[in-house]
């Protein structure tokens, strides 16, 4: 990429600058921006006027002061445009539209019947417009949609290279959607996602080093490097539950064995409990919490096991990695303590130095509030790449975004 002399490169660094500056600080007067960014007073009049005129930042009001009237702040105007997310689990879709800080406006599951690429993109196009009218913003444009989902994801092809639970190999389905609703599309692996929107509005919005721990189905563990997520040579970094836990182990769905996951994701947990208890497919992740809080001594214990391995695992990677904290989300976080504390206690462990905190998060929509951050994300980061658009329509899209 040219950077010298390249004037169009120079203007989208400082527009970057000034609203990830705004991100994470909030409403800033022209003169805090060239203070604190170090570019010159002309530089940030010149782009805070564009970002005007395209409605992505306003105005705030004044206030005066004992020497007359303050400098005019300016704040990202995040009802600007609407963004939607859709997370893809095995048998249903969770679906969410939000406003540039990915804060949710409208929310809803869908089933999922099948895993037919055509029919997953159908349902996925028929659920945009229900959003939408569910948001209940019909002036606000929309900015994109972004998927996520289990799976090894070619970012820049925005194809799905290869998912065990969904039995996909090189699914373009961000084209796919893209076709029928007429507006860019990202796709994404979910953990990623999720990390994605941890960086930009969560617990890691201060911190440009980051682990972002996943344990659900499976178990991942994201990095965000310098304030980069990191998708290897393949995209296929972060795939943590494939490590190794046991030589010859459990068969894992990738056709290996004893892989951590295999052990230790939420679903391992359950499949071991019924084990252990003799008993079937009633009990589940509720079930296993009220046991966990009547004392039973069978989960308690088996969760504390879980939580061990999943630490001691984890320490390797930190004692490679070094990030400033790590983030914990996914199913078994709603475990809590039972399942939290083995965990940093064996990370504590077995650290080189002083274990980063875990951070844990389960909110409402999450993980599909992650997949929303893929369109944000855009806005923030304007050598972001990755989305597609249906070519046929790009003129129309370019014109006019609305969700009408």
């Amino acid at each position: 990429m040219k950077l010298k002399g390249d004037q169009t490169t120079a203007r989208a660094m400082n527009r970057r600058l000034i609203l990830n500056l705004l991100r994470r600080e909030g409403p800033r007067s022209r003169a805090d921006i060239a203070a604190v960014i170090g570019l010159s007073p002309a530089a940030v009049t010149f782009v805070v006027t564009d970002l005007l005129e395209e409605g992505i930042v306003l105005e705030g009001k004044t206030v005066p002061g004992l020497t007359g009237r303050r400098p005019i702040p300016v704040d990202i105007n995040y009802e600007h445009a609407l963004a939607v997310g859709f997370k893809l689990m095995v048998d249903s879709v969770e679906c969410v539209a939000t406003d540039l800080a990915t804060n949710p406006v409208a929310a809803m599951r869908v089933s999922l019947a099948g895993h037919d690429p055509d029919k997953v993109a159908d349902l996925l196009a028929a659920t945009v417009p229900e959003l939408v009218k569910l948001a209940g913003r019909p002036d606000a444009r929309l900015a994109g949609i972004g998927i996520s989902m289990p799976g090894v994801i070619n970012h820049e092809q925005t194809a799905c290279v290869r998912s065990y639970r969904f039995g996909w190999n090189n699914v373009p389905l961000a084209a796919l959607v893209a076709a029928r609703v007429h507006v860019p599309v990202w796709l994404e692996d979910d953990t990623n996602a999720y990390a994605i929107a941890q960086q930009l509005f969560g617990l890691g919005r201060q911190h440009r080093n980051m682990a972002v721990l996943a344990v659900g189905v499976g178990i991942s563990c994201a990095l965000v490097i310098d304030g980069k997520l990191y998708r290897g040579a393949n995209g296929a970094a972060g795939k943590f539950g494939h490590t190794l836990f046991e030589e010859g182990g459990r068969l894992c769905e990738c056709g290996k064995r004893g892989c951590l996951m295999a052990y230790h994701s939420e679903l391992s947990m359950l499949r071991r409990w019924r084990e252990a208890t003799g008993r079937g497919e009633e009990l589940g992740l509720p079930q296993l919490c009220e046991a966990l809080l009547s004392g039973d001594a069978t989960a308690l214990a088996l969760v504390a096991d879980s939580g061990r391995g999943i630490g001691t695992a984890l320490a390797n990677l930190v004692n490679i990695t070094d990030p400033e904290v790590i983030v914990a989300g996914g199913e078994a976080v709603s475990l809590g303590d039972p399942f939290l504390t083995p965990l940093r206690e064996a990370l504590a462990a077995r650290t080189f130095r002083t274990a980063p905190p875990l951070l844990p998060d389960w909110e409402d929509n999450s993980w599909a509030r992650g997949a929303a951050a893929l369109v944000t994300q855009k806005i923030f980061d304007f050598e972001s790449s990755g989305g597609v658009t249906d070519i046929a329509t790009l003129g129309n899209v370019r014109g006019s975004t609305s969700a009408a």
